[in-house]
């Protein structure tokens, strides 16, 4: 089995040190990532293309390597190929017809041909004799070559010949590790976890901050998107997430600020505070989801006041989105149905918020804020790798885990849809259930009386939902076959 990874075209026009460096930082984050599924993978480079290949008995693994492939950043698509020997253009022709007749059957078609090597044909040549042979040695509707219903992909290297099964588009960016961090301010709610996941998408090693402004249930969901965001996209480099206690900082906000200059003097505390973050992790960015316009505190005039609290560079990558088109990224990513079910604590509401602050009105009302509370709230900030987020959560050793259900447990899948589909849960002897995780603790489908096995890829995130499910009376295990 074999995947040729095509690099994102803004590698391939980097000067060659550049280059050779970003294709060697790909290939090892992709080490990373598969190695773990089986040590058999290889993972060969060279100048514009990366191999990955793995023995024909793994072929189970295939969907879960496509899937990982496609969410890496730096590959701009992959392709499923065949690998053929081949002396002679009559080989070749061969050879497409074996492996393509039966796909263009009843179709228009179209041959083509992408070749590198000395050859004493051209790839025009190829593509004609290749053609010439599918055409009158299978059942196709003919050459079509504009707009046929197949195309017909060779690629030719050398004395290797490439027959493509299928494409698929990779995310782009960046390869994980050549770009500089940044520190994203996270919510869990729609715009946060996009920005954040721009900011993977271009290569970008992101950390999560995150500011706690009273509510359990949110940090828990928080923790929940940015694990998820962390674990697709870029779980080839640990990273960070930050929570930063800021119940007293908005209690001294709602008593020394006047209500219409609340939200933007919020806004520009935690950007004093994630700046200190910034600092400690050399972090040279902050990363915000704030669009143009989207709330009062997001006017140009109230975004430029709130800039000034700091002079990081803030990044704003949904400035100039569309809420729509947000939320469809959103849905494409799959956070959408973390941002749809997670809880929202409101620091401050005001009833006539400002949209045009002058500064030295920010500056007037913060001058009676009293700010040994947030450097306060800096000193008490959490830290905690991504990787481990849970496992530092209490009580988690009262969880029983169990290897083989009894025949009455009813087995509860709560991964991401997305998991589900590539390697769906199967056992014969019990009913499973599958609920996701983010929408397992406001499901009404449980029953007190039956025994729950939650069931996750590494059991970290069932041991977090069966706690919460334990205190609301329900009985529940976690199930590690």
């Amino acid at each position: 089995m074999k995947f040729i990874i095509k690099l994102f075209p803004e590698i391939i026009i980097k000067s060659k040190p550049v280059r050779k460096r970003l294709i060697g930082q790909l290939k090892k984050n992709l080490k990373k990532i598969l190695s773990p599924l089986d040590e058999s993978i290889v993972i060969a480079g060279s100048w514009d293309f990366i191999e990955v290949r793995f023995d024909e008995k793994h072929e189970h693994l295939e969907a879960i390597v496509l899937e990982k492939l496609k969410h890496t950043p730096g590959i701009d698509f992959i392709l499923k190929v065949k690998t053929h020997a081949f002396e002679t253009l009559d080989d070749i022709a061969e050879i497409a017809v074996r492996e393509y007749a039966e796909l263009v059957k009843d179709k228009t078609f179209c041959v083509r041909v992408k070749r590198s090597g000395r050859h004493p044909f051209n790839s025009i040549q190829a593509e004609q004799k290749a053609g010439g042979a599918l055409l009158h040695n299978s059942e196709s509707a003919g050459v079509k070559l504009k707009q046929p219903e197949v195309t017909v992909q060779l690629e030719i290297k050398q004395e290797k010949l490439y027959t493509i099964e299928s494409r698929t588009q990779g995310l782009g960016g960046f390869p994980m590790g050549q770009q500089e961090s940044c520190v994203s301010l996270i919510s869990g709610g729609y715009d946060s976890s996009v920005a954040s996941y721009l900011m993977m998408k271009r290569g970008i090693r992101t950390h999560f901050c995150f500011f706690n402004l009273g509510g359990i249930a949110h940090e828990v969901g928080v923790k929940q998107v940015s694990h998820y965001l962390w674990e697709k996209y870029s779980s080839s480099h640990r990273v960070l997430f930050i929570t930063i206690p800021f119940e007293n900082v908005v209690n001294e906000i709602l008593t020394k600020v006047h209500h219409s200059q609340m939200g933007v003097v919020l806004k520009r505390m935690m950007l004093r505070v994630a700046e200190k973050v910034a600092l400690e992790f050399n972090a040279p960015g902050l990363v915000t989801g704030e669009c143009v316009g989207q709330v009062s505190s997001q006017t140009l005039t109230n975004l430029a006041v709130i800039d000034k609290a700091t002079d990081f560079l803030t990044m704003r990558p949904l400035i100039t989105m569309d809420k729509q088109d947000i939320i469809a990224l959103s849905k494409q990513t799959g956070t959408e149905e973390f941002a749809a079910v997670m809880p929202e604590y409101c620091g401050v509401i005001s009833d006539k918020p400002t949209t045009c602050a002058k500064l030295h009105k920010i500056e007037a009302e913060e001058s009676n804020f009293d700010f040994e509370v947030l450097e306060q709230a800096f000193t008490d900030r959490k830290v905690e790798n991504i990787d481990a987020l849970y496992q530092s959560h209490q009580n988690l050793d009262d969880i029983e885990v169990v290897k083989t259900p009894a025949a009455s447990d009813v087995v509860i899948d709560i991964r991401h849809p997305q998991e589900l589909a590539i390697k769906p849960l199967v056992l014969t002897k019990n009913n499973v259930l599958p609920i996701p995780f983010f929408k397992l603790q406001s499901s009404d489908n449980l029953n007190k009386d039956e025994t729950y096995l939650l069931y996750c890829d590494k059991g970290i995130m069932s041991q977090l939902q069966a706690e919460e499910l334990s205190l609301k009376g329900y009985k529940v295990k976690v199930y590690q076959p």
